[in-house]
C-alpha cells in the first residue's frame, strides 16, 4: 500500500476501547472444583484494562460475580495492553491458558489471524451491529466505546481543541500518550491521526514534532489518567468508558476529540472485542461467560456500573452515565477505520511511528 494512501473511512456507528499493561490476577467469589479439562468450575479470561474497577467496583467486578453466583464457575482474571495479551496467549500455544480473550482492534483482528480463536457465536450477538462482530463469528463486542483524549481541568479550564495546539511549548513535559503496537489506545492514536491528517506520511510527519513535547512511551494508557488528574500531565490519550469511569474519582479528568485544524472534532469505535480461545482448556466455561457477557441483564449495566456502551442495538440504558455520555459525544464524528487495512499493515505503521519520534 503506498505510504501516503488516505485510510479509507466513512461514518458509523459505534462499537469500544479501553487497554494498558499493568498485569494482574484476580479470582471473583465461588469454588473451583478439583479435576482436568472442562470439569473444572473455572474459566480463565486475558482482558484490556478498563473494564474492571481500582476499587473491585467495574463492570468485570460485578459481572464477573453475578456469573459465579448464577454457575458456580470461578473467573481467573488476567489483564495487559491489547497487544502483551495477544503475545502471551501465542506464546502459550502449546499450553494454552486462556479460555476467553476480550481486546480491542485491531489486535482482535490480530489474533484471529494468528490462529488463536475458535469460532462461537454468543447468546444476543445476533443482536450486535454488523460492525461490532466477526462475520466468522471469531469475535463479538461485548462493550462499545470510543477513543478520546484528557486533560487536566483544574490547569485547562477549556480544553485543547485540535492536534496544533498541542504543539505549544506550554505541552512540554505535560503531554504523554501510550505506546502504539503495545497498548490499544496508543495505537488509536496512529489511527486518528492518519484519518485527520489525511494518510500516514502527514501524520508522522505530525507525530515527529509533537514527540519535543512528549513525555515518552507508556506501555499503560490507564496509568495515564492518574497523572492526569493530579495535574503532572495536562493532556493524556485514553477513551470514553476508561476515563469517564476514572473521572467518579478523579474530578479533574475531562474528556475531549482532537480536530484537525479548520476541522470538527472526530473519533471512533473501539470495542471490547471477545472470542473463545482456540484448543481453551475450560471451552464450555467459556461460552458460558460469553454467553452471560451479551446477556440483557449484563449489558443493562454497562453504562451504570462500567461507564461504557451496550453493545446490544436493543439495550437502550436511561440512567444518568448514559445521558451524560451521550452528551460527551454530542457534536463528535465517529468514523470507521478500514481495518483490514491496519490489521495487514500494522507493523508498519508502527514502524513508521517509531522511526519517526526515535522510539
Amino acid at each position: 500500500m503506498p505510504s501516503n494512501r488516505k485510510l479509507l473511512l466513512r461514518t458509523a456507528t459505534a462499537v469500544t476501547g479501553g487497554l494498558a499493561l499493568t498485569v494482574s490476577v484476580t479470582a471473583c467469589g465461588g469454588s473451583s472444583s478439583a479435576g482436568s479439562g472442562g470439569g473444572e468450575k473455572v474459566v480463565t479470561v486475558y482482558s484490556a484494562d478498563g473494564l474492571k474497577g481500582d476499587k473491585g467496583d467495574g463492570w468485570y467486578d460485578k459481572v464477573f460475580a453475578d456469573f459465579t453466583r448464577k454457575t458456580g464457575i470461578q473467573v481467573k482474571y488476567v489483564e495487559g495492553g491489547s497487544g502483551e495479551m495477544v503475545q502471551r496467549a501465542v506464546r502459550e500455544r502449546t499450553n494454552t491458558q486462556a479460555d476467553v480473550l476480550i481486546t480491542l482492534p485491531p489486535f482482535i483482528q490480530q489474533a484471529d489471524g494468528k490462529g488463536l480463536l475458535q469460532a462461537y457465536e454468543p447468546q444476543g450477538s445476533e443482536k450486535v451491529h454488523g460492525a461490532g462482530k466477526s462475520a466468522d463469528g471469531k469475535w463479538t463486542s461485548v462493550v462499545d466505546n470510543y477513543f478520546g483524549f484528557v486533560h487536566n481541568k483544574k490547569e485547562l479550564a477549556e480544553a485543547p481543541r485540535t492536534w496544533e495546539e498541542l504543539l505549544d511549548p506550554k505541552y512540554k513535559g505535560k503531554l504523554q500518550y501510550s505506546t502504539p503496537g503495545v497498548a490499544g489506545d496508543g495505537t488509536a492514536v496512529l489511527i486518528k491521526a492518519m484519518h485527520d491528517f489525511g494518510g500516514k506520511e502527514p501524520a508522522m510527519e505530525y507525530l515527529k514534532k509533537l514527540q519535543a513535547n512528549n513525555v515518552g512511551p507508556s506501555s499503560s494508557t490507564s496509568k495515564l489518567a492518574p497523572k492526569t488528574d493530579k495535574g503532572e500531565l495536562l493532556v493524556a490519550n485514553g477513551d470514553v468508558q476508561m476515563n469517564f469511569a476514572q473521572s467518579k474519582s478523579m474530578p479533574n479528568l475531562g474528556i475531549w476529540f482532537p480536530a484537525k485544524d479548520g476541522g470538527g472534532p472526530t473519533t471512533f469505535a473501539l470495542p471490547y472485542a471477545a472470542g473463545l480461545v482456540d484448543k481453551a482448556p475450560h471451552g464450555e466455561n467459556g461460552r458460558k461467560l460469553l454467553d452471560h457477557l451479551l446477556s440483557e441483564e449484563a449489558q443493562k449495566l454497562v453504562s451504570e456500573v462500567g461507564g461504557g456502551f451496550p453493545a446490544r442495538t436493543d439495550v437502550k440504558p436511561t440512567d444518568a452515565n448514559a445521558v451524560e455520555l451521550t452528551r460527551i459525544m454530542t457534536g463528535v464524528e465517529i468514523f470507521e477505520p478500514d481495518w483490514a487495512d491496519i490489521d495487514a499493515n500494522l507493523t508498519g505503521y508502527v514502524d513508521a511511528w517509531k522511526s519517526a519520534t526515535g522510539s
